[in-house]
């Protein structure tokens, strides 16, 4: 076997092939789109870089077929925040063949170890949480939300033979029309809705502007306790967000709430875009882009992907979480095409959000873990810390 580093574009086409060998007889994959992966290694496009480096790597089988993938990368802001300097690791993709993933795991090792570091996780993504991050360990029968990694069960344990060790999980939650919202939701949502000054609202596109603006507000103060290595956000990345979903958005899966007039929280869900995404294989190209506007006309999305869930710390448990899934429920229930939704991303070391969504669904449809390689075995292993 052959590992090389990607430098032209023939090995760039060779690294997004290698999915499509992996999964070639998967009827639940979907291909992540070409243009997201190619996104994440551009300078021009990812800010990441500003402060970091990334490389990537393709292995080649005797045959000089594809059979694995990986990439390294390292944000300086982030890596010597930890008691060992920790880099990732991501885009993994190997055929069933230990020898192999073991020489991928290693590739991405050496080139951190290189760099100072003295830890890894993976598999990441070089840039937000949001996209790309962490290995699919329960959620099989079903295919993949966009951005959502999907992987072969025999992956969990290659990652542990190699000693990987669990650093956190992620978990997706699901609700359908059926799904029967308890009594305590309804009654802490009647309860606040009698005290003066509380309001649900859903975004109005023609006033992008200000709820850019709301959104921020709520973003840095409800996620500066949840994230180690939170930034705040500036109006023109709230902007350039909604600027972003406004061809695939319906103002009413976005629910601001406010008291008296102060932004508080937020739900922001969009069309389950891989539904659409699943007839075009990765290649948003002039056939792809026809599909897609074929099948936006059809209306083909039947879920609701919700991607942002916040609350202003002083306002949870006040009833605020039930009114925004009481107002996202409406929203499907008065919409026939709609069948379902996800909330995601809910971190096990973030016990609060779990019991808050968990009082409006228990079904959990997706588990992924990030995972952790210390480089040594005197370097100690700790697992995230729990929010408190």
């Amino acid at each position: 076997m052959q590992i090389v580093e990607v430098n032209n574009k023939s090995l760039i086409r060779a690294f997004l092939k290698v999915p499509h060998f992996i999964y070639k007889d998967d009827p639940n994959w979907i291909s992540h789109l070409e243009k997201d992966i190619e996104a994440v290694f551009d300078p021009s496009k990812n800010k990441n870089f500003q402060t970091g480096s990334a490389t990537r790597w393709v292995l080649f089988d005797h045959n000089g077929q594809p059979a694995g993938r990986v990439a390294a990368f390292i944000n300086k802001e982030i890596a010597y925040t930890y008691t060992h300097p920790t880099g990732g690791m991501g885009f993994f993709e190997c055929i069933n063949d230990r020898e192999a993933a073991f020489l991928l795991f290693d590739t991405a090792k050496n080139w951190l170890e290189k760099q100072g570091m003295q830890a890894m996780d993976g598999p990441i993504n070089f840039g937000e949480k949001d996209r790309f991050w962490g290995l699919m360990v329960d959620g099989f029968q079903t295919s993949p939300p966009y951005l959502l990694n999907y992987n072969p069960t025999y992956y969990k344990d290659l990652f542990e033979a190699y000693g990987f060790q669990n650093y956190y999980e992620q978990y997706v939650y699901g609700l359908t029309r059926n799904t029967v919202v308890p009594p305590l939701v309804h009654r802490n949502f009647d309860r606040l809705t009698q005290t003066e000054g509380y309001e649900f609202r859903t975004m109005d596109m023609n006033q992008l502007d200000k709820y850019a603006v709301d959104f921020m507000t709520i973003y840095n103060e409800a996620w500066r306790d949840v994230h180690k290595h939170f930034k705040p956000m500036t109006k023109e990345q709230a902007l350039h967000t909604f600027n972003s979903m406004k061809a695939v958005a319906d103002p009413d899966l976005i629910v601001f709430a406010y008291h008296k007039e102060k932004p508080i929280a937020i739900f922001v869900g969009i069309p389950e875009l891989n539904e659409i995404f699943r007839y075009i294989n990765g290649k948003l190209d002039f056939p792809g882009k026809l599909k897609v506007l074929y099948h936006k006309w059809r209306k083909t999305c039947s879920t609701v992907y919700g991607i942002v869930f916040g609350i202003v710390p002083e306002y949870r448990y006040k009833g605020v979480e039930s009114g925004l899934i009481l107002a996202i429920q409406k929203t499907v229930l008065k919409t026939p095409r709609y069948y379902g939704f996800y909330i995601a991303w809910i971190g096990d070391f973030n016990p609060k959000m779990i019991r808050i969504v968990e009082l409006l669904s228990k079904n959990r449809v997706f588990t992924l873990v990030t995972y952790r390689k210390m480089f040594k075995d005197e370097y100690e292993f700790t697992r995230h810390p729990v929010l408190d």
